[in-house]
């Protein structure tokens, strides 16, 4: 048996009024935790698939979220974990999502990976659509950078939107 521990999430949610997506991630990877910052592991693909759907060079990541109205926040707000290992995940309790997006004009979700969705599907009631898209974790190298490209680049669709 793994040992796990039990974590409270450690990061504000990263959005403003003006945020059009959510982007849901599970609850954060041990790098991420010490730097308190979503997608922080060097080996995730979640930011240079950003940068590749938006065809630019991301310098600042919360002011890139801002710039196009992306808020991010993970589904689990305390759970017993081991590492970053999302399978190891169990004792869920999730975020209030619904409160976040009542301060937002979000209009669309999305859940980055199996568990996430998993999570979001079971406990999370909200009138706003929402869909999967797989995990950036190097974990899921079964999915290219290109193919994670073409299949982030939905969330254009509603941040390129305009009032």
């Amino acid at each position: 048996m793994v040992s796990t521990e039990h974590l409270t999430h450690p990061i504000e949610p990263l959005f403003d009024r003006e945020s059009r997506i959510l982007i849901l991630g599970s609850f954060p990877s041990v790098k991420s935790r010490e730097v308190s910052f979503y997608y922080a592991n060097p080996t995730n693909r979640f930011w240079p698939v950003l940068a590749a759907v938006y065809g630019e060079e991301i310098e600042d990541r919360a002011a890139f979220c801002h710039r196009h109205h992306i808020a991010l926040w993970d589904v689990i707000a305390s759970c017993d974990i081991h590492a970053s290992d999302d399978s190891s995940i169990r004792n869920v309790t999730c975020n209030n999502i619904p409160a976040l997006i009542e301060k937002t004009k979000v209009q669309r979700i999305f859940t980055t990976g199996r568990k996430a969705w998993n999570l979001f599907a079971k406990y999370i009631q909200t009138e706003i659509p929402a869909e999967s898209l797989p995990s950036t974790s190097s974990a899921n190298a079964a999915l290219k950078f290109d193919d994670l490209c073409r299949m982030y680049a939905v969330i254009r669709r509603y941040t390129d939107e305009t009032d």
